[in-house]
């Protein structure tokens, strides 16, 4: 066994079980004896068995193909920045949770949006939430959305290769005004206007576009938030339960929002301003417009 792993390990384990039940060969190492324990894979490289056995890319044969589904987008406007995510978690074609947290708050003025390995941008986007705090201490002004997406950029390439699932945004406000980088795990990082990330991006992008300009009103641009997560949500399997909506303002981010994706295909998103009355959904939005799709009953 690995040695590392033994000299942690609490139990005994007998002399006839195989060091093969510990490490790739069996996968079921919690299963068996001192399952309590913390234990290392008996493996030589851990990078290339996680190659080995999670990229299907390399390998369609692979024992686990690991499938990320989610939709999260930002965009900047005249009056700050939108932030709007669903709150899905997919695993393949399992739906582990509907209300996933996938907006990090990393400090009152800086968001982090989560697409990918929720692990990976839990733990690394709270780490740069902490090395932005040490910043502020040190230089005693707050850092800006620039140097804070730098920093995460050059965190993770600094991995790459190894494992890492990572698709985010980093939005704020700053001296410069709002603003929206887009960082992944393979150290890109891009700034632009608007983003978004994850397998029902193509849905969202198709409302954004359309909607999109830089001279929105608040309740304009929350409106288009709420209804491009919805789009996704709508028609992307991997996608949806809610919306969770965040403004980023010149003081502070705000939360402006947890609206039901179902609940909005034939309500709509309740009495909030600048959303039209009705549910967003095809049929509500042509019953009685078009005699054709009007199915006529017959006693």
């Amino acid at each position: 066994m690995n040695s590392f792993a033994t000299r942690f390990d609490s139990h005994h384990h007998d002399d006839d079980q195989s060091d093969a039940a510990w490490g790739s060969q069996a996968g079921f190492g919690n299963l068996g004896d001192g399952s309590h324990a913390f234990n290392v894979p008996a493996v030589p490289d851990p990078t290339a068995f996680l190659r080995l056995h999670t990229d299907d890319h390399a390998d369609p044969n692979c024992r686990i193909k690991i499938q990320h589904g989610t939709t999260t987008l930002a965009f900047r406007f005249q009056g700050g920045v939108i932030v709007a995510v669903d709150s899905r978690a997919t695993a393949g074609s399992y739906v582990a949770s509907g209300t996933v947290k996938k907006v990090i708050e990393i400090n009152p003025y800086l968001l982090g949006t989560m697409a990918g390995g929720a692990a990976d941008c839990q733990y690394w986007e709270t780490y740069l939430g902490i090395q932005c705090r040490l910043h502020e201490l040190r230089n005693r002004e707050r850092i800006s959305v620039a140097a804070a997406s730098k920093y995460l950029s050059n965190l993770v390439y600094s991995y790459k290769g190894m494992g890492l699932s990572m698709g985010t945004m980093i939005c704020g406000w700053d001296k410069t005004g709002p603003a929206v980088f887009y960082v992944d795990s393979d150290g890109t990082r891009l700034k632009g206007d608007m983003f978004s990330v994850g397998s029902g991006s193509t849905f969202a992008y198709g409302v954004l576009d359309q909607g999109y300009r830089w001279d929105l009103t608040d309740e304009e641009a929350q409106e288009l938030g709420r209804r491009s997560i919805y789009a996704a949500g709508h028609r992307d399997a991997f996608s949806g339960n809610t919306c969770n909506l965040y403004h980023v303002k010149e003081d502070g981010w705000k939360f402006i929002g947890n609206y039901d994706i179902s609940k909005m295909h034939y309500e709509g998103p309740g009495d909030v301003p600048g959303a039209p009355g009705g549910g967003y959904g095809y049929d509500v939005r042509t019953k009685g417009r078009f005699s054709v799709l009007e199915t006529e009953v017959v006693a």
